[in-house]
């Protein structure tokens, strides 16, 4: 079974005097230990693409499913649940609160799942030291370079074990070591851990990584191919 079925997605937004076509009918599938890169010019529905498949907005059209459920027919309290449970979430801005440390903000949804303590921590360190970040377990992410922040961002994602990695545009804001870094551990973790990560982004050595390649113009995938 696929891991997400996407049919006829659409979305339109009308807040605007002209309607705003962001989807236009996408018919996308993706396999479980996918590495992919959704790719385009700015407005082209990316973002609005992955928001859709992390239940993060709802569609004008058409149907989402992930492993059998229809995340589009979910009422929203059982969507948070869903998402809660399956979906890892990935920003550019890295989105790490402030007042926690490091560890605690990797435990964060463990605790909304009510994970014992010991269950959690174990699973903080496990995932701190993937990151190369096994001595920062204790520090605030103002205190952590950008590069260091998105890599507790990405432990924070995996921490809940979903069943894949949404990331926008993760590497935005880093400088070229940063983003090899970041890029080298998420792929180390696709291939050894057969971990699903599904991008939307602009860099090229987001790109030049990924095994699949999707690329959206006005909405609608215009290609979708292999990487040699």
């Amino acid at each position: 079974m696929p891991v997400i079925e996407i049919e006829n997605l659409k979305k339109t937004y009308t807040e605007t005097m002209v309607p705003v076509h962001a989807l236009n009918g996408i018919n996308l599938t993706f396999q479980r230990g996918e590495f992919t890169a959704i790719v385009g010019p700015s407005g082209c529905g990316k973002t609005t693409l992955l928001n859709m498949m992390g239940g993060l907005d709802k569609p004008t059209e058409g149907i989402v499913v992930i492993e059998g459920t229809d995340i589009t027919k979910l009422p929203a309290g059982k969507l948070v649940d869903f998402r809660l449970k399956n979906i890892g979430f990935v920003f550019q801005s890295y989105n790490l609160i402030p007042v926690l440390t490091v560890e605690e903000n990797v435990e964060f949804i463990m605790e909304l799942q009510h994970r014992n303590k010991k269950e959690t921590h174990d699973r903080v360190v496990y995932l701190m030291d993937k990151m190369g970040l096994p001595d920062k377990l204790d520090v605030k992410p103002k205190y952590l370079s950008g590069g260091q922040q998105q890599r507790v961002a990405v432990a924070r994602a995996l921490a809940s074990k979903p069943k894949f990695i949404l990331a926008d545009e993760p590497t935005a804001n880093l400088d070229s070591v940063s983003t090899s870094t970041l890029l080298d551990l998420m792929a180390n973790l696709n291939e050894q851990e057969n971990i699903t990560f599904i991008f939307s982004t602009h860099d090229q050595r987001v790109v030049d990584k990924a095994k699949r390649v999707i690329t959206l113009e006005d909405g609608k995938v215009i290609s979708d191919s292999l990487n040699s």
